[in-house]
């Protein structure tokens, strides 16, 4: 059998999947054919994939090197539920475990390996690897080799070493999720990869929902996020281990089921307070960045950071944690200035005794240069994903649509007053000879009489409180705009302002600034992100999750490693009979049918005869292909008839496909849209809300449109190409749920 159908075959047999996703079959075919790779994919998008599936098709022992015991741990116990042979070789295991994993390594036990970098070099491992098949060395993590990664770590640097001592050097395959250019090409030079296979799939993931707050009250914000969430798995970071406990002890006391993680605790309470995470025994973790890298658990719906990270990597690495099984998940920041100087001093105090110190010296700079782009992003008015995106050298569309940013909508403000107000104030200190930072510069501007302001005279500036009016953090936001648009720069060790030549033209010659401000406007009440796929069904849902705890108990493994939420919702979704039938559901390998069908497929019947269901009757929409049938659209139509109290409009104005979708959505079911189209469209052709174009498949608004809420919107392609779509505004679909008994009959 050849490459292509062995690797599909593997694919369904071991991880329950019917096709791969964006770069995965390129880099494993490169590594197929014997070729160094470099994969950088989000989080979530399959990296593991890209090595494992060589690993069980090539001759020979893949060596996987790893930065985190717990990461090991998670991808090997999968592994072996996938039927899968694959160890580990860390300092969890004792001396004599270690010696044992070894021999048996060394009879070819293993297809996989996980291993340490501090571990690679030891006389044990290169005497096994020496005289191993060695036939592809994965390096996971791999911005860990470089010193401009966030999470630089001497130990990688011995890969190479490594690998020179193998007796043949094998294919190397190198995978991250975050990586600057500039890291990518460290990562390339430092470990030796040979005219590599680069694969870039993008950073962008699109399930997640990015939200910066500046609350006045951090922990308020956070029982909100919570709520909202309730009955998800979350986990917050905070900057300092008091943060850690002071969160966690409030939550506790409220009732909530919480975890602490950080570096001042036991080994062992850390491990206990991970095990109870992994393990559903808690929803939520409170901790310090010391927590999460390795933690590969599915269903984290939401990632909250009660304090600004030190630089975007970090930041995107841990709200990664978040959506890992595809289901939408929020990634809120709570930012105030107070964490610009908390992180300034943990900068400073920062001190790695495996560097020199010039190197050390530059490193520090680095690493104040990427707080400052963390705090523009907190501060940004544009797109939060486009930030993103952006800071990894992709380009996107500067409207995602989904952001705080994007949802808050947008509107262009002339600011030149108040930007000359900033500009002739930065110039007034200079004539004192003298200038500040933004913090200071903002509270001389409205105003303040802090001790600071008032013993150095600036209260005696002519531009001294003429912004009283305005919101500190709205200055504060000019300030960076003027930043960015090069009429100010940002000098010296103390971040201090100046003019540049730019600022006369605003001062004298009467240039316009423009500035995109967010509109006010109310929040509207989030949905339930914990409305799923199952929300008509929650009956099953509840009883194969308990199925599962019991099943993840008797293996003493991690629930989302015997079956993910997805799984689990697309069972109840096709709610099959058989153990044959089971392999159609997401997630559902060969392995995992001959190990666990029997026990879910006897769940699943039990449920039908206890509720009067059938197979044939009773699975909602079930598979995509009987929705398309005759009765399947009866079905559906019934179904959000007879559910139209779920339908909630969303806050922005939606075409009607992306419609559709919201209605699917409220009611947590999987069926064609095109059903549910077809009905709306027809519903306002027969009522002349719509006309129908020349061309035939063409609609267009009519004297009646603005009645029923529909709108013209002008809209860009991807490749920045303008169109118009037809759009149906919060009002007009709030309009068509109040007659969904008439649309959807």
């Amino acid at each position: 059998m050849d490459n292509e159908n062995v690797k599909l075959r593997i694919l369904k047999d071991y991880f329950g999947h019917d096709s791969f996703r964006d770069g995965q079959e390129e880099l494993i075919d490169a590594v197929l054919a014997g070729r160094d790779v470099l994969g950088i994919m989000p989080t979530g998008a399959g990296k593991s994939m890209c090595y494992q599936i060589p690993a069980l098709i090539r001759d020979g022992i893949t060596v996987v090197v790893s930065p985190l015991i717990s990461l090991m741990k998670d991808q090997v116990n999968a592994l072996i539920q996938s039927g899968v042979k694959a160890a580990y070789l860390n300092s969890s295991l004792t001396q004599q475990q270690y010696e044992t994993a070894l021999r048996y390594a060394a009879r070819g036990a293993y297809k996989l390996i996980y291993v340490a970098p501090e571990r690679l070099c030891t006389p044990s491992f290169l005497s096994f690897a020496e005289n191993a098949p060695i036939a592809l060395a994965a390096v996971d993590e791999a911005h860990c080799v470089s010193q401009w990664g966030q999470d630089f770590r001497p130990s990688y640097m011995r890969i190479p070493e490594f690998l020179s001592r193998l007796p043949y050097r094998p294919p190397v395959a190198a995978f991250t999720a975050t990586a600057t250019p500039e890291v990518k090409e460290d990562i390339c030079r430092m470990l030796g990869l040979e005219d590599p296979f680069c694969v870039t799939t993008g950073f962008d993931r699109r399930n997640l929902m990015f939200s910066v707050v500046t609350p006045k009250d951090k922990f308020a914000e956070t029982l909100a996020v919570i709520k909202r969430n309730k009955g998800r798995s979350g986990i917050i970071y905070c900057a300092t281990r008091k943060k850690v406990e002071e969160v966690c002890g409030k939550l506790r006391d409220l009732g909530y089921a919480c975890g602490r993680y950080h570096a001042g605790l036991t080994d062992e309470e850390r491990r206990s307070s991970q095990d109870d995470f992994i393990y559903d025994r808690i929803d939520i973790m409170t901790a310090t960045n010391a927590f999460g890298m390795g933690i590969d658990k599915s269903n984290v719906g939401f990632v909250l950071h009660y304090n600004m990270p030190k630089n975007i990597e970090s930041y995107y690495q841990e709200a990664g944690r978040a959506g890992r099984d595809g289901q939408n998940a929020e990634c809120v920041l709570l930012y105030s200035p107070q964490d610009v100087r908390i992180n300034t001093f943990l900068i400073e105090q920062n001190e790695n005794p495996d560097l020199d110190d010039e190197t050390a010296e530059i490193l520090k700079k680095r690493d104040l240069d990427r707080l400052r782009r963390m705090t523009a992003y907190c501060t940004t008015t544009s797109c939060l994903r486009e930030f993103i995106l952006g800071y990894f050298g992709e380009q996107s569309d500067n409207y995602c649509g989904s952001c705080s940013n994007c949802l808050a909508g947008f509107e262009e403000q002339d600011v030149t007053v108040e930007a000359q107000k900033i500009l002739s104030c930065i110039y007034r200190l200079r004539q004192r000879r003298t200038s500040v930072g933004a913090g200071t510069l903002t509270d001389i501007l409205r105003g303040s009489k802090a001790e600071k302001i008032l013993s150095r005279h600036y209260d005696t500036l002519s531009t001294y409180n003429i912004m009283a009016d305005i919101p500190a953090s709205r200055v504060r936001q000019m300030i960076n705009h003027l930043i960015a648009l090069g009429y100010v720069k940002v000098s010296g060790e103390f971040s201090v302002l100046e003019l540049t030549a730019k600022a006369k033209a605003v001062l004298t010659d009467g240039e316009k600034v423009y500035m995109k401000l967010p509109k006010e406007k109310k929040r509207s009440r989030s949905k339930d992100v914990s409305d799923g796929i199952y929300a008509l069904d929650s009956g099953l849902f509840g009883r194969l999750k308990a199925l599962r705890s019991r099943l993840a108990s008797a293996a003493r493994l991690p629930a989302y490693t015997i079956f993910t939420d997805t799984a689990l919702r697309d069972i109840c979704v096709k709610r099959p009979t058989t153990e044959e039938e089971l392999l159609d559901c997401s997630g559902i390998g060969r392995s995992k049918q001959q190990r666990y069908g029997k026990q879910i497929i006897a769940e699943v019947k039990a449920y039908l005869e206890e509720t009067g269901g059938s197979p044939e009757d009773s699975s909602l929409i079930g598979r995509r292909e009987r929705s398309q049938q005759a009765g399947g659209s009866d079905m559906l139509m019934k179904l959000v008839r007879f559910n139209r109290s779920k339908l909630t409009p969303d806050d922005k104005a939606l075409t009607i496909p992306s419609l559709c979708d919201r209605i699917l959505e409220c009611l947590g079911i999987a069926a064609d849209r095109d059903l549910l189209r077809k009905a709306i469209e027809d519903w306002y052709l027969d009522n002349g809300y719509l006309a129908k174009k020349t061309e035939a498949k063409s609609l267009s608004l009519t004297i009646l449109s603005e009645e029923a809420g529909l709108t013209e919107e002008r809209r860009f392609t991807s490749k920045g190409f303008p169109y118009v779509a037809l759009a149906v505004t919060p009002e007009g679909q709030k309009y068509l749920f109040e007659n969904a008994e008439e649309v959807f009959r």
